[in-house]
C-alpha cells in the first residue's frame, strides 16, 4: 500500500466515521428521529422496533453524537487533506488510534447496557474504517 494509496483510504475513513453524524444529529428533532432511531434498534440486533426516541433526554444525546462524529469525520478528513502529505505516519496512527478507542469503549458500553450485539457491528466498521492503515504504508520507489 501506497502513502497515496493510505491517504485516499483516510477519506473513506472520515465518511464511514462521519456519515453517522447527520443520522444522529436528525435525531434531535422528534420529526426527524427515525433513522436514528431505526440504526440503534438495528444495532441493538434483533430489529424489534422496541427502541424509541420519544424521550428529551434520547434526542439531546443523539445531537451530542452526531456533532461528535460529523466533526470526528471532519477532523479526519483535514487530517488526510492538509497534514497527511508532511506527517504520514503521524496521521496514520492518530486516526487508528482514534479508531481503537471509539471501538474498546463504545463495545465494552454496548455490552455493558445489554446490547452486547453491538459488538459485532463495531467490529465490522472498525475493519472498513481502519482498512489498510493498520500497517504503515511503503516507503514510495526511489525515481
Amino acid at each position: 500500500m501506497t502513502p497515496q494509496q493510505h491517504k485516499s483510504w483516510l477519506s473513506v475513513t472520515a465518511v464511514i466515521v462521519g456519515s453517522f453524524g447527520p443520522v444522529f444529529a436528525l435525531g434531535s428533532v422528534a420529526a426527524t428521529a427515525e433513522p436514528a432511531r431505526f440504526t440503534m434498534d438495528l444495532l441493538a440486533w434483533p430489529p424489534d422496533g422496541a427502541t424509541t426516541w420519544t424521550h428529551p433526554d434520547t434526542r439531546f444525546l443523539s445531537a451530542l453524537a452526531g456533532g461528535f462524529l460529523l466533526g470526528w469525520g471532519v477532523l479526519i478528513w483535514q487530517l488526510a487533506t492538509h497534514v497527511y502529505d508532511t506527517c504520514p505516519e503521524a496521521v496514520r496512527r492518530a486516526v487508528l488510534s482514534s479508531l481503537l478507542v471509539w471501538f474498546v469503549v463504545d463495545t465494552a458500553g454496548s455490552v455493558a447496557s445489554g446490547n452486547a450485539s453491538n459488538a459485532f457491528f463495531n467490529t465490522l466498521v472498525l475493519m472498513v474504517a481502519a482498512g489498510p492503515l493498520w500497517r504503515p504504508a511503503d516507503a514510495p520507489a526511489a525515481t
